[in-house]
């Protein structure tokens, strides 16, 4: 089994919020972290207002596609947070499980969804710090 812990984002249509935190994730930690997002009803496409508010950051998700929540896909993970998916997001012992309430950015313009990114960028800050935080830099040899 890896060190690399594993989380997954989940939301109803894996369509705004979940893209964005999957994002920010990939984008934060690298490679320290795998990164799943899953949707329990996914949509036909990305929310295109999230998408614009994440390339405003430099994070392109424009080739993104929701995904559905499937048993596996939360087996597989240690960390798997919600963003409103109530209880369609099956529940395993020894997984970890944090819900993020957050504002649906479904038909919002990016001017509504601009605060919920930088909410959960914050967000995923934290958790990077508590999952997968930055190793300490090595002294250099001498």
């Amino acid at each position: 089994m890896s060190d690399q812990p594993s989380v997954l984002f989940v939301c109803v249509h894996n369509a705004g919020r979940s893209q964005m935190a999957a994002a920010w994730l990939t984008h934060l930690a690298g490679d320290r972290v795998e990164v799943r997002s899953a949707g329990s009803n996914p949509g036909d496409n990305v929310n295109p207002a999230a998408v614009e508010a994440m390339r405003e950051v430099g994070i392109d998700i424009s080739a993104e596609v929701p995904k559905l929540l499937t048993v596996d896909a939360v087996r597989e993970s240690d960390v798997c947070i919600t963003m409103g998916c109530g209880d369609t997001c099956p529940v395993f012992p020894g997984k970890r499980y944090l819900d993020w309430r957050l504002a649906d950015p479904a038909g919002q313009g990016v001017e509504a969804v601009r605060p919920i990114r930088d909410e959960i960028k914050v967000l995923v800050e934290g958790l990077i710090e508590e999952i997968a935080p930055e190793p300490p830099s090595s002294p250099e040899a001498r």
